[in-house]
């Protein structure tokens, strides 16, 4: 249902598009850098500093939408006092890219992730733990800002962790070599993305007809068409009241204690202690009503699909164990190694056969034979996204090859991260609105499925570190969705697909520098272990050395069932894509099955499976005149949510108060 009412609301994807001004004006530029700005000193403050409200990994992050609002307002202000000084819809769409791609790279997209790997084997290595004996004879000099020859906790480390003493100057010059490099292999990276998601949008947005839910909220506050309705309806606000009400509260509790709050969240694994629901992965239950908002975009069948194959994933953990069946858990998600094994069979067959039902597009598309080519309706031509992939991949080959890693492994490596968890993470948010992207394993279980780890070698077991702790690892704020969604707001506003590289380059090479360097001033300044812990001390820092170690030292063992819940996992995917397809009446979507352990989903299962019950009942009792009129009231919970986030992280900022919880950690 909400797919139809997308494609009724947005114009015709395949009709070109009437030549524009461009959107490159002076006035656009100079306000998508000064929004950018902000936009990064709020997020690394809010993440970092107050570790409570994670305000810019998700894919459409809240600081982005206050923003917008706040640019909507303005902008509505210089049109009465100044008209010159307003911006067009194509001018704010600048604005709003520019403020999307600084927040992820702040954010979880990079540089939370960039920054402390360059350092964090330094800090944490130590006689027991051996890692400098193990990785540093693997490492380049030019890698890492601290001498490998120089001991453990240098003054360049152990001032990023402990804090800088008062007056004495940041040690610049160590960082800029080392960064310089890495985000060489950065750009290949984001190069590829853009290349691949020329081709990506044209078979997903317009053969496929996704519904892109998330651009759906900045589309309405964007589009003069839209924004003015949006703007003034009854019902968007008092969805907005809601959390209004609700994070109000939980702030005011933050700063009184006194003042009760409003639990937003239950851990039903501490309530489920007997044998066998002891046997079930975390699962908690947190209500957003932002995540309520998004999925209330979605499919019934796809919402149905998200919060069943969660809770059936949870009934066979229960099921092994009342059999007694030994339960290890996976290393990289909340859930049984066996779960976990299936996710991975899953996401492989899930990418097989979306590239086997659009092979005969591609085939037309990369011929030249498409509408979209000969229209030039097209983010890049297909010839120069073919050999941009070719030319990207081949960097990044090239650096990991130069950095120490063979060349099998670096393919293993790029290969799931680029061209599997991407793809999938990318799809998750096109298809399934999910505005977190996480999923449940790294290349290094890849290759476990096969053989042991340590016959990797140290060498690669030393890249893989830093690669799995910059790319492949934490997924949030991966920027391939970025770019499709980007491209999908410019179609909604008639921008030319073409002129959109240029935007999408020119705000990543203004955001990344200046993300750098107060992702460095802040630790520095305050500290990394007394900033939020998950980067300073976990993740990058020290997950992957401390996990590799084992293997080098060759404490890893092989399990013969690994491939064949992998297996299983494969061919589950492959029925219910097959059942998908041949049957209109099929209720269960793989995608959703792919993803039902992956943190997004446990995050995100209780609200996917309240806007279903909400969708369902209001579908049912009213039809969709009932489902358009009662819209607004769930853009309204996401509109909402997203700017008391950026409230309460201003609070803190300005009074240096707690500020509260907000549901999606």
């Amino acid at each position: 249902m909400a797919e139809a009412v997308q494609r009724q609301a947005s114009p015709g994807l395949t009709e070109p598009i009437a030549h524009a001004a461009s959107p490159f004006t002076a006035k656009a530029l100079f306000a998508a850098a000064l929004a950018s700005i902000c936009v990064i000193f709020v997020v690394a403050w809010a993440e970092l500093f107050t570790g409570q409200i994670m305000i810019g990994f998700l894919q459409l992050p809240p600081v982005v939408v206050a923003a917008t609002f706040i640019l909507i307002l303005a902008n509505r202000a210089a049109a009465k006092l100044c008209p010159r000084l307003a911006l067009n819809a194509r001018e704010t769409l600048v604005v709003y890219l520019f403020m999307l791609f600084a927040s992820m790279v702040t954010s979880r997209g990079l540089m939370e992730d960039l920054i402390p790997m360059e350092v964090g084997i330094n800090y944490y290595a130590d006689e027991t733990n051996k890692w400098a004996e193990l990785y540093n004879p693997h490492i380049k000099q030019w890698m890492v800002p601290w001498d490998l020859n120089g001991g453990v906790r240098q003054p360049v480390t152990t001032a990023f962790f402990e804090s800088l003493r008062p007056g004495q100057p940041l040690p610049w010059k160590p960082w800029i070599t080392p960064t310089l490099w890495w985000l060489a292999l950065v750009g290949c990276v984001y190069a590829f993305f853009i290349f691949m998601s020329s081709i990506l949008y044209r078979l997903w947005a317009d053969h496929e007809l996704l519904s892109f839910p998330l651009v759906q909220l900045p589309l309405e506050m964007i589009n003069p068409a839209q924004s003015t309705q949006f703007l003034r309806n009854k019902l968007m606000w008092i969805g907005f009241g809601l959390p209004v009400i609700i994070f109000g509260v939980n702030g005011c509790h933050a700063i009184w204690p006194s003042i009760p709050e409003l639990k937003l969240q239950f851990i039903l694994t501490d309530y489920l202690q007997s044998r066998p629901w002891n046997g079930m992965g975390y699962t908690p239950v947190y209500l957003s009503m932002a995540a309520v908002g998004f999925f209330y975009l979605l499919p019934s069948e796809l919402l149905l699909s998200l919060w069943v194959f969660f809770l059936l994933a949870r009934a066979q953990e229960i099921t092994a164990t009342g059999f007694g069946i030994p339960m290890p858990g996976s290393t990289h998600s909340c859930a049984a190694a066996f779960v976990a094994a299936q996710t991975m069979g899953s996401y492989f067959m899930l990418v097989a056969y979306m590239a086997y039902a659009s092979w005969p597009r591609l085939k037309a598309l990369l011929r030249g034979e498409d509408d979209a080519v000969r229209k030039r309706n097209l983010l890049l031509s297909p010839k120069t996204a073919l050999w941009g992939l070719v030319a990207s991949a081949a960097g990044v080959l090239i650096f990991c090859t130069q950095a120490g890693m063979s060349l099998s492994a670096a393919i293993l490596e790029f290969g799931v991260y680029l061209l599997v968890q991407s793809v999938i993470m990318a799809r998750s948010t096109a298809e399934s609105g999910l505005p977190m992207t996480e999923g449940s394993f790294t290349p290094i279980d890849i290759y476990r499925v096969a053989a042991r780890p340590r016959t990797l070698g140290a060498a690669n077991l030393t890249m893989f570190a830093f690669t799995d702790a910059l790319f492949s690892r934490d997924l949030r704020g991966i920027v391939l969705t970025g770019f499709l969604d980007g491209q999908k707001m410019g179609d909604g506003l008639k921008v030319e697909r073409r002129v959109l590289p240029g935007v999408f380059v020119a705000a990543l090479l203004f955001a990344i520098p200046i993300a750098a360097a107060v992702s460095l001033y802040l630790p520095y300044r305050l500290g990394g272990v007394n900033m939020y812990s998950y980067v300073y001390q976990n993740n990058a820092t020290t997950q992957f050395w401390r996990e590799n170690s084992s293997y080098i030292q060759g404490a890893d063992e092989f399990s013969w069932s690994q491939p064949i819940w992998f297996a299983v996992g494969a061919v589950v995917t492959a029925g219910l894509s097959f059942m998908r397809r041949q049957y209109v009446w099929w209720p269960l979507h793989p995608l959703a099955y792919a993803l039902n352990v992956s943190w997004t989903v446990v995050v995100f299962w209780f609200p996917a499976m309240v806007a279903w019950v909400c969708k369902t009942a209001l579908g049912r009792y009213g039809g969709v005149k009932i489902y358009r009129k009662a819209r607004p009231i769930f853009l309204g919970l996401i509109f909402g949510e997203f700017v008391m986030a950026v409230f309460w992280t201003v609070i803190s900022a300005i009074f240096h108060t707690r500020a509260p919880f907000f549901p999606w950690p």
